[in-house]
């Protein structure tokens, strides 16, 4: 029962990640990122009055600090817990991007929006939803229970494709936050897009071909290839409407929901790219290895 409670916290704890990332999206592109010039208060206040671009930073600290506590909490209960040492590690680095995000997203603010800082504090963001989203699932009844084991015999190796995929998509990810902050232009984002969108859609067609009946391997690569078609149309419709509404005073509605749609995607793209290695890691065995644990075992 302890089992059950700790993973739907974690799954509480990673869906609150989420929130917060929207939020944060709603902050840039409302540009309301220097709405509250100080920090860790807001006007020197714990609760500034709620006003225009206020609205926005503020509830985003708000919801920084409330996630910053709730993964206090899952460190400590994953410590105590007998969850696998990997996922106890993983915990305490999710905690450790937490406090260093808050730090970045102080620093965005006191160093007045540098682009190199607020890149890193909206890429580390993703890294730990991606963290608590895996630690969720490792924590699932499910996970828990003893694998199916399928063998890969292909080339390249499946592990080495879904491995890929997750430095891929956080170059993407970099690129497309370099954009938004006007470190780049959106033509490395656009190329990129093509090569991450390439790279995902090789591994999960190699998964669904070859071991579209294994559940949690064929799960995780419909989820990937779905996320994936949805944000390349979303990123499409946002530099759209952010061209169309280019000339507008104040960012303009329809602009903003679809740029902040694409960052939540995205941070869900990146989330199942790190879901589909974690799966193929733990369910696929290369013949080469099933023959040298043989080999073990019979010398054993």
């Amino acid at each position: 029962m302890q089992g059950k409670w700790l993973h739907r916290y974690a799954v509480l704890t990673a869906a609150s990640a989420l929130v917060l990332i929207t939020a944060g999206g709603l902050v840039t592109s409302n540009e309301a990122g220097l709405a509250v010039p100080d920090w860790p208060l807001s006007f020197g206040q714990l609760m500034p009055p709620m006003e225009g671009g206020v609205v926005y930073e503020h509830t985003h600290r708000l919801i920084g600090a409330t996630v910053g506590l709730l993964t206090v909490v899952l460190t400590i209960w994953l410590w105590r817990s007998s969850a696998p040492r990997w996922v106890k590690r993983l915990g305490w680095a999710a905690l450790a991007a937490v406090i260093v995000q808050g730090l970045l997203g102080g620093a965005t603010v006191l160093l007045k929006l540098p682009p190199a800082v607020s890149v890193s504090h909206a890429c580390l963001a993703q890294l730990f939803f991606s963290s608590l989203v895996v630690i969720a699932r490792a924590t699932s009844d499910e996970w828990q229970s003893e694998p199916e084991i399928v063998e890969d015999a292909g080339s390249p190796p499946l592990k080495v494709l879904a491995w890929v995929v997750p430095p891929a998509i956080v170059i993407q990810l970099l690129l497309g936050a370099a954009y938004r902050h006007k470190a780049l232009g959106i033509i490395p984002h656009i190329v990129g897009a093509l090569v991450v969108g390439g790279v995902i859609f090789m591994a999960g067609i190699s998964v669904l071909s070859v071991h579209g009946r294994h559940p949690a391997l064929a799960r995780a690569a419909r989820r990937l290839l779905w996320l994936t078609g949805l944000q390349i149309v979303l990123g499409i419709v946002a530099y759209l409407s952010r061209i169309i509404w280019e000339e507008a005073v104040r960012p303009h509605p329809v602009m903003v929901t679809f740029t902040v749609a694409h960052v939540a995607v995205g941070a869900l793209v990146m989330a199942s790219g790190f879901l589909l290695a974690a799966e193929v890691q733990r369910s696929v065995r290369r013949v080469a290895e099933e023959a040298g644990l043989d080999r073990l075992r019979a010398a054993g």
